[in-house]
Order: C-alpha cells, then sequence, then structure tokens
C-alpha cells in the first residue's frame, strides 16, 4: 500500500474510533442531540469552524485568491461584526431554557406552525447545500486514488464517506460529532501551512517578486461592483455581517453547537474567536493560491491549463505534494467533508426530533435518533448525486443556495425581537412570501449580466420580509378601520 492511501486509512480509523471513545456511548437519545451542555469552548470553536468551512473552502479559497488575492480576509471581517451581534442578542435567548433547536424560539414567539415552517425550510436548504460539499469532496479523491491505480466512481466514494459519517454520528451523536470536527480542523488547517510553507520554499526569485506584488495581499476586491462583487469592501463588511448574523445566529447547524457550551459565557467566547480563527484559514489557503499562481508565472488559471478555480489546490495536492503528505492532506479534505457533513445530519437529526415531530417526555431514543440519522445520510447521498462539474466555484454556488433561506431565516428571529404587535399568521405569511421572491431574484435578476453577490442575498431576504410584514400589518389596520365604519 503506498504511503498516501496508508495516511487516509490511518487517520480514518483514528478519527471514528477517537470520537466514539471521546463522546461516551452509554449516552440516551436525547444526550446524543444535545451534548450534555458540558463542551468547552475551544472545542466548540473549533467545531463551529470546521462545520462552515468543509471541502467548499479547503478546494475553492486557493484557486480564487489565485485569481483575486486575499479577499477572503476581508470577507473574515465582516463575519466577525455579525458573530459579535449573534454573542450579544441572539444567543441570551438560546441560552436561557433547555432549547436544543433555534426554531424553538420561534414556536415560543409565534407559534409551532412558524417553527415547523422554518425548520422545514433549514432542512431543505441544508440538504441542497451539503449535496453541493459532498459532490466538491469527491473530485480530490477520486483522483489520488486514481493515482494510485486505484479506481473508485464518485457514488462509490459518497457512499463510503457517508456511512462512516454516519455511523459515528449516529452512535456518538453531538459530543463526537464536535470532537471529531475539532481533530479535523486541526489537522486541515495544519496541512494548509505547511502547503503554504511548501509552496513558498519551491518559488524561484522570480516567483517570489510575482508573490509579493502589493495588491495580493489587500483583503478586499477594488475593481469590480459593489452589488455584483462578493469581495468589494462594502460588500465583504456589510454583507458579511449581516450574512454570519443568519447562517450563526439563525442556522440549526451552528446553533447546537454553542448550545452545547456550559455557560452562556463559554458560547459567546466559542462565537466571537471562531471568526478569527477561520479568517486565519481564509489566510493560509489564500496564501497557497498566490504562491501558485505565482510558481505559474503569474498567468490567468485558463492559461494554466485549469477549466475551474476548484481545479487549482485538487491538483496540487495530487501531484505537488511528496507521497505520504499528499494523502494527509487529502485526509484533511476528507476531514473537511466528513467534519460539515457529521454535523449536518446530527443539526438535522436534532431539528426533526425538537421541531417536527411529536415531543416525548423521555426523549428520543437511541434507535430513533440512528434511524433519522440514516434516513437524512440517503437522502444527501441523492442531492449529492444531482450536481455535476461547472465552471463557476462550487463554493460561492453553495453560498448562494444557503443565502436563498437565511434571509427569511432571519428576519423572522428579527421580527420577533424588534417589532411586538406581528402575530404568528404575519410571521408566517411575511416568510412565505420572502422565500419565492429571493428564487426569483437569484434566478432572475442579472445587475450587469452579473448574480447578485452572495452576501446581499441575506439583507435582500431581511428586506423583503420586514417589507411584507409591514404591508400585511397596514393592509388588515385599513380592513379593520372599513369594518368599524
Amino acid at each position: 500500500m503506498s504511503p498516501d492511501l496508508l495516511a487516509i486509512g490511518l487517520w480514518l480509523v483514528f478519527l471514528t474510533g477517537g470520537a466514539l471513545w471521546l463522546s461516551g456511548r452509554g449516552r440516551s437519545g436525547q444526550d446524543l442531540l444535545s451534548a450534555h451542555h458540558d463542551l468547552p469552548a475551544w472545542a466548540i470553536c473549533l467545531s463551529v469552524v470546521a462545520t462552515e468551512t468543509s471541502t467548499l473552502t479547503v478546494i475553492s479559497v486557493p484557486g480564487i485568491a489565485w485569481q483575486k488575492g486575499m479577499v477572503f480576509v476581508g470577507l473574515g471581517g465582516g463575519y466577525l461584526l455579525g458573530r459579535i451581534a449573534v454573542a450579544r442578542w441572539l444567543l441570551p435567548l438560546y441560552m436561557r431554557g433547555s432549547l436544543t433547536s433555534a426554531y424553538e424560539y420561534l414556536a415560543l414567539r409565534f407559534g409551532r406552525h412558524m417553527q415547523r415552517t422554518a425548520s422545514c425550510t433549514f432542512l431543505i436548504t441544508r440538504l441542497l447545500a451539503e449535496g453541493v460539499r459532498l459532490f466538491a469532496s469527491t473530485l480530490p479523491v477520486c483522483a489520488l486514488l486514481a493515482a494510485h491505480d486505484l479506481i473508485l466512481s464518485p457514488l462509490a466514494v459518497l457512499i463510503g464517506l457517508t456511512a462512516l459519517t454516519a455511523l459515528y454520528t449516529a452512535l456518538g451523536g453531538l459530543r463526537a460529532v464536535i470532537w471529531s470536527d475539532a481533530a479535523q480542523f486541526i489537522l486541515y488547517f495544519s496541512g494548509a501551512a505547511v502547503c503554504a510553507v511548501w509552496l513558498f520554499h519551491g518559488l524561484p526569485p522570480s516567483g517570489r517578486s510575482l508573490a509579493a506584488e502589493p495588491g495580493q495581499f489587500f483583503p478586499f476586491s477594488l475593481h469590480g461592483s459593489v452589488l455584483t462583487d462578493a469581495f468589494a469592501p462594502l460588500t465583504a463588511l456589510v454583507g458579511g455581517a449581516i450574512m454570519a448574523m443568519a447562517s450563526h445566529g439563525t442556522d440549526q447547524l451552528m446553533v447546537q453547537r454553542v448550545l452545547a457550551a456550559r455557560s452562556l459565557k463559554d458560547a459567546r467566547k466559542a462565537m466571537v474567536f471562531s471568526a478569527v480563527v477561520v479568517t486565519a484559514l481564509f489566510a493560509l489557503l489564500s496564501l497557497c493560491g498566490i504562491f501558485l499562481r505565482a510558481g505559474a508565472g503569474g498567468v490567468s488559471l485558463s492559461a494554466a491549463g485549469y477549466h475551474s478555480p476548484d481545479d487549482v489546490f485538487a491538483h496540487f495536492m495530487v501531484t505537488g505534494l511528496p507521497q505520504g503528505l499528499s494523502g494527509l492532506m487529502v485526509a484533511g479534505v476528507i476531514s473537511a467533508t466528513m467534519g460539515s457533513l457529521s454535523s449536518a445530519l446530527n443539526a438535522m437529526t436534532s431539528s426533526t426530533f425538537a421541531d417536527l415531530l411529536p415531543a416525548r417526555p423521555s426523549g428520543p431514543g437511541r434507535f430513533s435518533t440512528a434511524f433519522v440519522t440514516g434516513c437524512w445520510a440517503v437522502a444527501l447521498i441523492a442531492a449529492a448525486c444531482g450536481f455535476s462539474a461547472s465552471g463557476q466555484s462550487v463554493l460561492i454556488f453553495g453560498m448562494q443556495i444557503a443565502g436563498y433561506s437565511y434571509g427569511a431565516l432571519l428576519g423572522a428571529f428579527l421580527l420577533g425581537m424588534m417589532v411586538r404587535s406581528v402575530d404568528q399568521r404575519t410571521a408566517l405569511s411575511a416568510f412565505l412570501v420572502t422565500l419565492p421572491v429571493m428564487a426569483l431574484i437569484i434566478g432572475f435578476c442579472r445587475p450587469g449580466g452579473q448574480s447578485i453577490a452572495f452576501p446581499w442575498l441575506v439583507p435582500l431576504g431581511v428586506i423583503i420580509t420586514f417589507g411584507s410584514t409591514a404591508v400585511l400589518m397596514t393592509f388588515r389596520a385599513l380592513k379593520k378601520g372599513n369594518i368599524g365604519q
């Protein structure tokens, strides 16, 4: 067996066994979904970052940096502002009681119909977004296996990764997910650092001069439209902050993690510091892309023989690293996939029990949680099979999918917090109006022939939600006035 395949195999065994051992298997079904609220802030922080980054980040950010430099670092600034807002205003709502789902707050404020609608929206959106992530993960894995004359279809890789992830997720629950996320993040963060150092030392003097060009390290894009360029300063900071409020304050995938903290103080630490850690990861991966471009003489992606930004780092991991190190880096990509996948499976299972199914006094049983986790795993494989390669970055595509529903979800939470006169009927109607309008905007709105930048999708969704609420409340007030007359 080659050193690469041996490294991958040993890591998968270590990861699965270690996660189950650390999780403690003798817990109830409810503990599998809530992690007993006793996990340290640093582990939750790393789990949050591992959940939000995934294979899309590891593969796509270097390719984007080849084209635009360190623009993802600027987006990290917006993420920090948004998470500070989440820690200040949203986390106290969740930590007051014994909530296990973000959408239980909507039930307390508006009623069960609003809770279930929001949960269904989360589940469908997460299914599609994770399908993109799963599809992206097969690219470097299949390429590495083919380089060692081991030919596996993308479907076989999808089934293998999903089955292994579902196993420790179903048996170990949220504790296994968070501890494995922490280990997985450490692996691919370290791998990104090693790759950056390796690439820099391999650059000739001319390449180092290209890499040192001032524009490469500016954290924003200054040449695109504010409306269509995701990395323009205003877009990255304002749009990125509001997007982070939605993704980390209203998405069960993230909220479930911080609800496992020992206290509100620990939850806030994990939430805010996760923005610092993810920005550091963006910086390392961006450096890899800058150094790869410099090593190729500063040419464009197409001139270097790449069809998509996602091809750059995947090709380097397979052909540009020595054996053993290449295997560890691909293991890091697999870890990124499994980290986001396990988080999604556990969050979807948790939301299914907390938001959709009738509550049981003793909580869900171990068999029922395992069964629901398995059902979602099969659904995720089916969703991943529906995606095929495209010319754009899968990271941008995945964020567009998330942006479709985040605005409506954040709008519903903000309505509940800020407008006390809004009832369930009005909030639910505004929510249901926002979703199709956002679908039309994403599908057909093309200012200057380009899609609206993904950070603006969430603010647009919030504006539509509040605007719809204002129209509905005005119409009902006029109707009541007419009836009174």
